[in-house]
């Protein structure tokens, strides 16, 4: 069985750091981030932002591949011909993930877990040329403080009140200047996704968990069959801590580790010529990680088809089936055949009831069933920026 790394002992007595928002209203930092996260103005061809590929509407994810998974499995990019090789993971709690622990294959953010802090993985995605397609740092900045873009003046606001910066007065030529200003945006895009709005903890099951509502029959047989004969609490835990004081930690529904599905090969033509996806083992040039990727946290999971690092599977209930019937000859050789999980999935002998159970229960991890986190929760520890 796969070691738990975050188990509830760990969880004793979390509070919120100073970086997470304890109150709906925003910081200057926060409220800069947030401008950023929507802007489209900061990508080559003015159309792609962050929230392009992580929206709301799609549980933090590709509200475009949501829409038509089997069509998208991936995103498409500034430039609209081309395409990256992974699904989109969704930002929404992302902030929870430790930085990468090289010793325990723990934490870490994208499915590889090549970046340690949702503030390091918002570098990316603006020079990426398969995503908002950007030259170089100096042309963010740049797009940021062009006066032709829509959100110039709030911006030179928002930078003068969170960083003391004057976006009129920038050195295009001085380069520490300009990386360091790129880290800034980056930093205050993270600070923005440590809020409330993608760690919202609102979902029928948070609800629950505060004895503030029940569970429908089915629901809560869902739930026993996750915990149970499913097995999926072993990556996927469920349980709250219950503090000394009362008070409630809301799991997270990941371990943060990493794991070989046994998925197979897409065969979409928008990943016909992308390579065998080594995952974990390719960024470590080691081959007894080959074919794992980071294990995804659950919640908001019915809102952000596909699923599986290549969007292999359009629907909870193809995941499902998938988990639970993986070895019975029916489905393709799986994309990476070394260190697949054979122990936890594969043959789980769940009836078809059991299966849509299941995915009913999976629907109670969906944000927005309350206005509000429940009173008596405690969040996670939100890992640092810095």
């Amino acid at each position: 069985m796969k070691k738990k790394f975050f188990g509830t002992a760990v969880l004793t007595g979390m509070v919120v750091l100073a970086g997470a928002s304890s109150a709906m209203a925003l910081t200057a930092q926060e409220k800069l981030g947030q401008m950023l996260y929507f802007d489209k103005y900061l990508s080559l061809n003015h159309n792609q932002s962050c929230a392009s590929c992580h929206h709301q509407s799609a549980g933090w994810a590709d509200p475009l591949n949501a829409a038509m998974p089997d069509v998208y499995p991936v995103s498409l990019g500034s430039d609209r011909t081309l395409n990256g090789c992974r699904n989109a993971p969704p930002s929404g709690y992302a902030a929870f993930s430790p930085v990468f622990d090289l010793q325990m294959l723990v934490g870490g953010q994208f499915w590889d877990g090549r970046a340690d802090t949702v503030k390091d993985q918002a570098k990316g995605p603006f020079l990426n040329p398969v995503e908002m397609a950007m030259p170089d740092e100096a042309a963010v900045i740049a797009a940021i403080a062009d006066k032709n873009n829509p959100k110039s003046r709030a911006y030179q606001i928002f930078f003068k009140q969170a960083y003391g910066v004057n976006l009129k007065s920038i050195d295009y030529m001085d380069n520490a200047l300009i990386l360091d200003l790129y880290d800034k945006v980056a930093e205050a895009i993270g600070s923005f996704e440590q809020t409330k709005r993608l760690t919202s903890f609102t979902s029928k099951y948070d609800y629950y968990l505060a004895g503030m509502t029940t569970l429908e029959d089915q629901e809560a047989r869902g739930l026993a069959i996750f915990e149970g004969k499913g097995g999926c609490n072993a990556c996927h835990p469920s349980a709250p801590q219950v503090n000394a004081d009362g008070t409630i930690t809301p799991p997270l529904f990941t371990d943060f580790t990493y794991d070989n599905l046994g998925v197979p090969k897409s065969d979409n033509v928008l990943l016909a010529n992308c390579p065998i996806d080594l995952g974990l083992g390719g960024r470590l040039n080691d081959p007894a990680q080959d074919g794992k990727f980071k294990v995804s946290s659950l919640r908001n999971i019915e809102m952000s088809a596909p699923y599986t690092h290549n969007g292999y599977f359009a629907t909870l209930q193809d995941i499902v089936h998938f988990y639970n019937t993986r070895d019975n000859g029916t489905w393709p050789a799986p994309e990476v055949a070394a260190n697949v999980n054979t122990i936890e999935l594969g043959n789980l002998g769940l009836s078809a009831q059991e299966e849509a159970d299941l995915v009913v229960f999976l629907q109670t991890l969906t944000d927005g069933f309350g206005n509000k986190m429940p009173d008596n929760f405690v969040l996670p520890t939100i890992t640092p920026l810095q």
